[in-house]
């Protein structure tokens, strides 16, 4: 007998709508958080995701059967994944919830991704989303998700190979040393790190989407959500009670001599141990 033929790859990334990386952040008026009428854009980490995620089809070739992306959110997270629908993914999920409603906290994101995940008929063999978000730079998402699904998780990825007879992925991750490698069996979460996409000067930054894949990526099906249909309560669990900025910087002043810089110090009420 010959034998069966290997299941091909589904890969899942998702992706968060937030603050654009360029937008200078104001605290809004009710200091109840930061004022979100401001452009906004694809996660940069979760942009480096989508990016790997293509990379990997291209570098596989016929052994990646789809790239489906997800977010959680208002309904403008439709723009977010259509962008990343234009770089290359096949289709998308988007779980939306009402534009009056708070941001959910990873943990919440990481239980709607987990009943995403068990509902995909194909399965999912490798989760690639970013490290973290530009907003709340929580960096637990990832974590959370491979602690409830019990997979294999590597975090901090800056460069990834997939072995897809032995199903086993080799990633390259960044620690504070340097960096380490480490072998993990599929199913896998990964999370990006910059370093990733700056691997090669060829490779610096994910690709503009182009303007007939633009007009493709209308086509591609986007199917609608609530966190309800998944059983999932995106209540945060965390209150802020007040959003303040920093305190304004005071121009420096440069002394002449050691017994003037003494002076300054014990006027600003600095003292000798």
């Amino acid at each position: 007998m010959r034998p069966s033929p290997a299941r091909l790859l589904n890969i899942l990334v998702p992706v968060k709508r937030a603050v654009d990386y360029a937008v200078k952040i104001r605290v809004n008026p009710q200091q109840t958080g930061i004022d979100t009428n401001v452009k906004h854009s694809m996660n940069p980490f979760d942009e480096i995701a989508v990016e790997e995620a293509v990379r990997l089809r291209e570098k596989l070739k016929s052994s990646i059967e789809s790239i489906k992306l997800v977010s959680i959110g208002p309904s403008k997270c439709s723009e977010t994944l259509r962008t990343g629908l234009a770089m290359g993914a096949d289709s998308a999920i988007h779980i939306e919830t009402p534009d009056s409603a708070p941001a959910p906290e990873p943990l919440g994101v990481a239980k709607a991704l987990r009943q995403i995940i068990a509902k995909q008929e194909g399965g999912i063999d490798i989760v690639i989303l970013g490290k973290q978000a530009i907003d709340d730079d929580a960096g637990q998402t990832g974590q959370m998700l491979a602690g409830l699904l019990g997979w294999s998780q590597a975090t901090f990825a800056s460069k990834v190979d997939i072995d897809v007879e032995k199903k086993v992925a080799t990633v390259l991750r960044e620690i504070d040393g340097g960096s380490e490698e480490i072998r993990c069996r599929l199913p896998v979460i990964i999370t990006t790190d910059l370093r990733w996409a700056l691997a090669e000067l060829s490779r610096s930054e994910p690709r503009y989407a182009s303007l007939p894949n633009i007009m493709k990526a209308k086509k591609k099906p986007i199917e609608k959500l609530t966190p309800e249909q998944l059983g999932v309560d995106l209540t945060p669990r965390l209150q802020t009670i007040k959003v303040s900025e920093p305190p304004k910087r005071v121009g420096g002043a440069k002394v002449e001599n050691v017994d003037q810089l003494i002076e300054k110090l014990k006027e600003a009420g600095f003292t000798a141990a």
